[in-house]
């Protein structure tokens, strides 16, 4: 099964590829991230959604990946099994696809701040790309990924996390809460992704616990 055919596949559960890789043990990794638009309204169809158990993002993603690679032939990969983890993020910008951002997030070509990986496939062969992507950030002059957030927590000297989690507890910081952290949304790239404000608040969710 070629490229094409696995993205076929897997925007059939509302998953695209995020970027794919030649690891230096050989074979190709995919990663997979939530296909733009239509992703929220499938996973919270699921069973996983639906049952109130913790974590039901990752525990569809594991379901749904799994089934996945084994009707390709592959093994799968997830950012959250561990420990020992797996290197999403080196992985990542190994594909020419995601970067740092000015703000210090990673930023993908298609997903911008809003780039978020469920999993990945590992296949022993080798599969053929498309070569790698612009960074976006190269040309938006305005970065207003560096000005967007009320406390300043994100920037080029790294993230105040205290300052973060603090303003999100406030009234003020409601809005972040509800719509998706402001730095996120500032970028020109995550406005034409198609992310709705209730999956942003369902990550602000669980980030603020």
């Amino acid at each position: 099964m070629e490229l094409a055919a696995i993205s076929d596949r897997v925007g059939l559960d509302h998953l695209d590829i995020f970027g794919a890789l030649h690891p230096e043990e050989g074979g190709t990794i995919i990663l997979l991230g939530p296909k733009e638009p239509g992703f929220w309204a499938h996973f919270t169809a699921s069973a996983e959604y639906q049952d109130g158990q913790r974590d039901p993002i990752d525990r569809w993603s594991m379901r749904v990946i799994s089934q996945i690679a084994n009707e390709i032939g592959a093994e799968p990969r997830f950012p959250f099994a561990g420990p020992p983890y797996h290197p999403f993020i080196a992985w990542a910008k190994a594909t020419g696809r995601t970067w740092d951002s000015p703000a210090g997030m990673l930023v993908h070509d298609v997903a911008g701040l809003f780039v978020s990986f469920r999993g990945a496939l590992r296949l022993r062969r080798k599969l053929a790309f498309p070569p790698a992507a612009t960074k976006p950030c190269d040309n938006c002059l305005a970065q207003p990924c560096l000005s967007a957030c009320p406390v300043g927590a994100l920037g080029r000297d790294g993230y105040d996390v205290n300052a973060c989690h603090g303003y999100l507890g406030t009234p003020a910081g409601l809005d972040c809460m509800s719509n998706g952290c402001k730095a996120r949304r500032a970028c020109p790239v995550s406005q034409s992704y198609g992310r709705l404000a209730e999956q942003s608040s369902h990550h602000m969710r669980y980030f603020h616990k």
